[in-house]
């Protein structure tokens, strides 16, 4: 019987990489996202669509009710939905704030916190946070961002303690900046927060700390969350793993 994976923020970007790769294996791929286009995306790629606000707490479990209620369970979970924000921390929107939280924080606690039943019922079960470099190092400006993603990091680690006994990995992919509709929408903020202009913001401030002079390609991480939910990985648990380019080794 094939597995059953659910992808947040799978409509574009990096989850729409891992969602091509998993369904590439045979997985039953669930995409959620609050994009209205997700539905055609989702097809195109042979993916099923549920449209979600993660936002908002209730919805979370509806979430994970909806894919078992369909699917009979879930053995993979993505955390990937997210947003950024850029902007000195005085003039930082408090509502912001509350919604980066609430989205890339609250939301992948609670949807680990539905589905580990299912996943213990069946003694297997992959998680994978899509986490950052932030998780791991800091940046001027992105004070929600980063606190997200460094709780994230700690709900990882906890998680797989947690998951051990019942044959559950959970870890945290840390990438670098990506190649992504989220990355590019922040230049402008990025320039104006810096005082640079646009052009020279992947130059001197995206890719001034790493070793390798590139972004990171979403390819390249939905092949590596491929790897994760292998037989292969059934011994890599509670990590962060980066794909930076040589920024974590600065």
């Amino acid at each position: 019987m094939s597995k059953v994976a659910l992808i947040t923020g799978g409509a574009s970007g990096i989850g729409l990489a891992v969602a091509k790769n998993l369904v590439s294996q045979g997985i039953n791929v669930v995409i959620n996202d609050i994009n209205d286009e997700g539905s055609k995306i989702a097809k195109n790629i042979g993916a099923s669509f549920i449209k979600t606000d993660l936002a908002l707490a209730d919805n979370c479990k509806k979430l994970i009710e909806q894919v078992v209620s369909t699917f009979g369970s879930i053995d993979i979970l993505v955390n990937n939905a997210g947003i950024q924000y850029v902007s000195p921390i005085e003039e930082f929107p408090v509502e912001k704030w509350q919604f980066i939280i609430s989205l890339m924080l609250t939301a992948p606690f609670l949807l680990i916190k539905y589905t580990f039943p299912y996943m213990k019922k069946n003694n297997w079960g992959r998680v994978i946070n899509i986490n950052s470099i932030h998780g791991l190092r800091a940046s001027e400006y992105k004070v929600a961002y980063v606190s997200a993603k460094h709780g994230l990091t700690g709900i990882t680690k906890v998680a797989a303690l947690e998951g051990a006994k019942n044959n559950i990995t959970v870890n945290s992919i840390c990438p670098a900046y990506v190649r992504t509709p989220l990355v590019e929408n922040q230049i402008d903020d990025q320039a104006k927060s810096h005082g640079i202009p646009k052009d020279k913001v992947i130059e001197e401030i995206m890719l001034k700390r790493v070793a390798i002079k590139k972004l990171v390609e979403p390819e390249d991480i939905g092949a590596f969350v491929t790897f994760l939910c292998s037989d292969a990985a059934c011994c890599i648990t509670g990590s962060m793993l980066p794909i930076d380019c040589g920024w974590s080794a600065m």
